[in-house]
């Protein structure tokens, strides 16, 4: 409203795209596909803000990767089913399943440079159905994180070819079946938006703007400016109160502690984060159209 108001101090198109399932991997996707570039004008800039549980009206920027690509991983197994009391008769999927978890753990540790940020977690094996039955399949769920396309690549390719030897040195009748899906784009911002943004938040927030380190997180956003070909910039609201983080520090009862992102638990203060997330983005705004 106060925009609307002073419509004399500033010029030009400011558009508001509130994105749906942006948890689920498809919130900016389904935006693009059904049709976002042809209703709303071709942006200079996109810009996009994520509450986190830093302090309350700090506002955390980066210029390049702040938040990383992920890749979630479905793999099923097929082996061969027979009686628990005739395991020679069989290609067990559950000793192979966890011969490939094992095996994993190098596509990191061997396979990655150290100076090099991954994450490959297993976070789910499921087979079978009772204690007497060596089951036929077993299905593996895989969640990968990378901050760069080359080691992006290099993982997906080590984890197929230590999957597929398994299956080959366990003597599996089928070939392994590999399925990606909630699959998130690297979130990499601008160097120079960057730059001109968190000039424009310290003239607003002062020295409560602070360099954001990299999250492991993964997020959609970069999908909208990559499809309209144009730089983009992401930064952290904090969402906990002063007093919340100093009694968090000082307390050992678990209910005094912070919880992330995502937990059932997470609650950001709703007064200041409100108020300096909408701060923050006008400020933002204003570095192109005031």
């Amino acid at each position: 409203m106060r925009w609307r108001a002073h419509q004399e101090a500033w010029s030009g198109t400011f558009i508001a795209l509130f994105r749906p399932g942006e948890e689920i991997a498809a919130g900016a996707r389904s935006m693009v596909d059904d049709g976002l570039i042809e209703k709303v004008p071709a942006p200079e800039v996109v810009l996009g803000k994520h509450v986190m549980t830093h302090e309350a009206r700090t506002i955390g920027t980066k210029a390049g990767p702040i938040l990383s690509a992920g890749d979630s991983i479905e793999i099923t197994l097929h082996g061969s089913g027979a009686h628990g009391s005739m395991p020679h008769l069989s290609v067990d999927p559950v000793v192979l399943a966890s011969t490939i978890v094992m095996r994993l753990q190098t596509v990191v540790s061997r396979e990655i440079p150290p100076s090099s940020f991954a994450v490959l977690t297993v976070g789910s094996i499921q087979a079978g159905s009772k204690s007497n039955i060596i089951p036929a399949t077993a299905t593996l769920l895989l969640n990968m994180r990378t901050y760069d396309e080359d080691v992006r690549s290099t993982m997906i390719t080590a984890l197929e070819r230590i999957v597929r030897g398994e299956c080959e040195a366990a003597g599996c009748p089928q070939e392994p079946e590999f399925r990606y899906y909630d699959q998130y784009p690297l979130t990499h911002n601008d160097d120079d938006v960057s730059a001109k943004v968190t000039e424009a938040l310290r003239a607003q927030f002062g020295d409560a703007v602070f360099e954001q380190s990299p999250q492991t997180a993964s997020e959609d956003f970069s999908i909208v400016p990559s499809a309209f070909g144009v730089p983009c910039t992401y930064w952290t609201v904090g969402g906990v109160s002063k007093g919340r983080l100093e009694r968090a520090e000082s307390s050992d009862d678990p209910a005094d502690q912070i919880a992330p992102n995502h937990s059932s638990y997470f609650y950001p203060d709703i007064d200041p984060t409100l108020e300096s997330g909408t701060k923050a983005h006008l400020a933002a705004a204003l570095a192109w159209l005031g």
